[in-house]
């Protein structure tokens, strides 16, 4: 009996002390447990104190803020500027195609695209049998002629005899001018065909027929042209040769038809030509308005515009790119400083202040540069504030804000 009393009080006990262990450490998990959330919470709360700007924006401390400068956005003075582009082109009225006045072919080629060349120079010679047959008419017109003087000669001298009347005479002296004038004739058709005068003197003195005809140029220039090879056979009218005087040139561009009523012929016209690289120190290339054109493209819908630039050192080179900025008439309209503006994106952006050290970066649509001033078109209001000194690096701080 006792010894199972005994064992009866040891089973009984030993739960007991079991059952509080486990409470303890119940406890003492609770407790812990307790801790760690009370921290999680405050920190959660900190999260969403701190504040979240937009991409777009960027907060400056009261110390930077000193480096950039803010002013309102008014209206300006300003002479409008259109920008259109354009390419350098041959002054047509200084253009002369140049071809054979023979059927021939061509025997000699002394000229090439690009060669600097001058009024009369030959630039290929052409045999024909036409030039063969025009020197043996001039050949038979100088014996006519030559022929008549004798006979009025002696006209002369059987009149002083009272041989013959005076009428004979006026019939041989009227016999010298038909063929004096035939004589002439068949000399200007040889020199169209390209005989030079000392050949045609060889001609009728020494009977030498040349045995090709010259294709000379007809004004000083540049060959920009040549269509002709040795051994090709030639027609009048074919354009053998272009020669240009490209000591002034034409710029050429297209207006689109909303802006074509404001321009005039005798505006003054600013080229800019990137392939010459010129800086702002460099005199800026400049020009006259020629021709407006009076249709609209109906395939673009723009009108053609022509301005004419001189060139004297040949800088300027047919088929170049180029822009035309038009003056145009001062207007007053809203206008930002050029040193505002931001490029992203490639698009024009400014810093639109929002709060004390607080700015936006916003899009405005800009017209062309004039006088330092670019026109707003589009995304700005009279009176609104943008940083205009400064901007390059508010925009540097916002991208490295938002990197961080």
């Amino acid at each position: 009996m006792s010894s199972q009393h005994s064992m009866f009080s040891a089973g009984h006990h030993r739960p007991a002390s079991l059952v509080l262990a486990l409470a303890i450490a119940g406890l003492i998990s609770l407790t812990l447990t307790a801790c760690g959330n009370g921290e999680k919470p405050a920190t959660a709360v900190a999260e969403q104190v701190k504040p979240e700007l937009d991409p777009s924006e960027v907060m400056v401390s009261p110390e930077m803020a000193s480096n950039f400068k803010v002013a309102a956005v008014t209206q300006t003075e300003l002479a409008s500027v259109q920008e259109i582009a354009g390419r350098i082109e041959a002054n047509e009225r200084k253009v002369t195609r140049i071809g054979a006045v023979v059927t021939g072919r061509v025997t000699e080629v002394l000229a090439e695209a690009g060669d600097r060349v001058k009024s009369g120079q030959v630039l290929a010679r052409v045999a024909s049998p036409e030039l063969t047959s025009a020197q043996l008419a001039y050949m038979r017109a100088s014996a006519t002629a030559t022929l008549a003087e004798r006979s009025v000669e002696r006209a002369r001298q059987l009149i002083a005899a009272d041989v013959i009347g005076s009428a004979e005479l006026q019939r041989r002296e009227s016999e010298v001018q038909i063929a004096r004038a035939e004589l002439r004739a068949a000399g200007d058709q040889l020199k169209l065909m390209g005989l030079s005068g000392d050949a045609l003197t060889r001609l009728r003195g020494q009977g030498s027929v040349a045995p090709a005809a010259a294709i000379a140029a007809s004004s000083a220039g540049i060959v920009i042209e040549r269509q002709v090879s040795q051994g090709q056979v030639a027609q009048p009218g074919d354009p053998l040769f272009t020669v240009a005087d490209l000591s002034n040139v034409w710029v050429v561009g297209a207006l689109p038809e909303q802006m074509a009523r404001s321009v005039q012929v005798g505006q003054d016209v600013q080229v800019d030509v990137p392939a010459l690289g010129l800086t702002v120190e460099d005199p800026p290339i400049t020009g006259k308005i020629i021709y407006v054109g009076d249709t609209v493209s109906t395939q673009t819908r723009t009108v053609a515009i022509r301005t004419q630039v001189d060139n004297k050192d040949l800088a300027l080179k047919p088929q170049m790119l180029a822009s035309m900025r038009i003056q145009g008439a001062v207007e007053k309209v809203l206008a930002i400083p050029a040193v505002a503006v931001v490029r992203e994106n490639d698009k024009d952006h400014v810093y639109v202040k929002k709060a004390e050290n607080h700015y936006r970066l916003t899009p405005v649509d800009l017209g062309a540069t004039s006088g330092g001033q670019r026109p707003v078109l589009k995304g700005l209001s009279e009176g609104a504030e943008i940083v205009v000194e400064g901007a390059f690096h508010l925009n540097n701080e916002r991208k490295r804000a938002e990197l961080e």
